[in-house]
């Protein structure tokens, strides 16, 4: 079967763990190579640039936080001289933290924002100006929490309400220069974020799984695909499109 991604560069931002993780990890597995992103965990993106070398695949590990623009600045000076090029961009890395309103900080929201909409906003800007006259795909990593009407996820939600409206604005004005936005929406995912926030066997957890018409959250591989498709020319005439990977959960 013929890779549909060689000779392609992908940024995937936050990838040193969870769905972050695995994403990289599939879009080498057709043939990407792959710039591993991440903040502070350097074993962890190390551990996932072996995975893929180790299977004959092509990959850095570039540390930058997503919320400092001089950080993104030299992500992207990085992937240029690793490898010449980009194609893609995968969005993905984030924060969340839930609160009910009366416990909500200013360092708070700004935690989230400058991380999960001032990171996407800064990243895109800097991919557009990198990507090729052939153009290429910039997927963010959304959320159901930006539609579900989550109590106690006002600023998160309202962090991922922004990645969708930038997702349909930037697909509107990036079109003409073959740029493809799209967002993918996760449910409930087993991450590590999942275990050390405590919603593991939570009964937040247990009314998610009641209310899922599959009748499960979800893991880092049932996402990564779906990035796969999106990246790849097999989605060639879709954009400003949020995938809702749920389990049937909305």
């Amino acid at each position: 079967m013929s890779q549909k991604l060689v000779g392609k560069v992908a940024v995937v931002t936050g990838a040193s763990k969870g769905i972050g993780a695995a994403i990289a990890t599939h879009l080498a597995a057709e043939g990407a190579a792959i710039v591993v992103n991440y903040a502070s965990s350097k074993s962890g993106a190390d551990r996932v640039v072996n995975e893929i070398t180790g299977r004959g695949g092509k990959a850095v590990a570039v540390q930058g936080d997503m919320s400092k623009e001089s950080d993104i600045k030299r992500l992207f000076e990085e992937t240029k001289k690793a490898f010449g090029r980009v194609d893609v961009l995968v969005n993905n890395a984030g924060v969340y933290e839930f609160s009910p309103i009366e416990e909500a900080t200013v360092e708070q929201y700004h935690k989230m924002f400058d991380l999960n909409v001032l990171g996407v906003l800064l990243a895109t800007r800097e991919a557009v100006k990198h990507f090729g006259p052939e153009g290429g795909s910039i997927i963010n990593i959304s959320s159901v929490a930006a539609t579900s009407n989550l109590p106690n996820s006002s600023v998160y939600s309202a962090t991922k309400a922004a990645v969708d409206s930038f997702t349909r604005t930037l697909a509107a004005e990036l079109g003409p220069r073959k740029i493809r936005v799209n967002a993918i929406s996760p449910g409930m995912v087993e991450t590590e974020g999942f275990h050390s926030t405590g919603i593991a066997e939570s009964d937040f957890q247990k009314q998610v799984e009641s209310t899922t018409p599959l009748g499960r959250i979800g893991q880092p591989n049932d996402i990564a695909p779906a990035a796969v498709f999106l990246a790849s020319p097999d989605s060639g005439w879709i954009t400003g499109q949020s995938v809702l990977i749920s389990g049937g959960s909305r």
